[in-house]
């Protein structure tokens, strides 16, 4: 027997990983903006999405926070969500949602919180 989730819901969750995997453009666009926002917080970044040798992967914005012993980092990419687009935390998928990329300060925010949290686990 098949799965009792209705139609309509299977093919939005499809029509939204088409629009995430044909918005490469609009992803890298909102990346550049978090990444600007996340180094005025004096946090370095690495754009994985520059590199002409990987075309067809989908656009990584790693953060990175250097601490006294060791460094930490997160993952950022941007996916389509029903009215938009939306950061999310790349190692944890669709469960990892940030904030829409309409409001890059908030988003830093959370990528500032996000990177405290894992630098020194007490402060959440």
């Amino acid at each position: 027997m098949g799965s009792l989730r209705p139609l309509n819901v299977r093919a939005g969750r499809h029509l939204l990983r088409w629009r995430t995997r044909l918005g490469r453009t609009t992803a890298i666009r909102n990346l550049d903006l978090l990444a600007v926002a996340v180094r005025a917080k004096n946090y370095r970044c690495v754009k994985l999405y520059q590199a002409d040798e990987f075309p067809t992967r989908p656009p990584v914005l790693w953060v990175l926070a250097f601490g006294p012993d060791d460094y930490v980092r997160v993952a950022v990419n941007v996916q389509a969500v029903p009215g938009g687009w939306a950061y999310y935390d790349a190692g944890r998928g669709r469960h990892g949602y940030l904030c829409p990329c309409g409001d890059t300060k908030q988003a830093a925010d959370q990528v500032d919180a996000l990177l405290k949290h894992r630098m020194f686990p007490s402060t959440w």
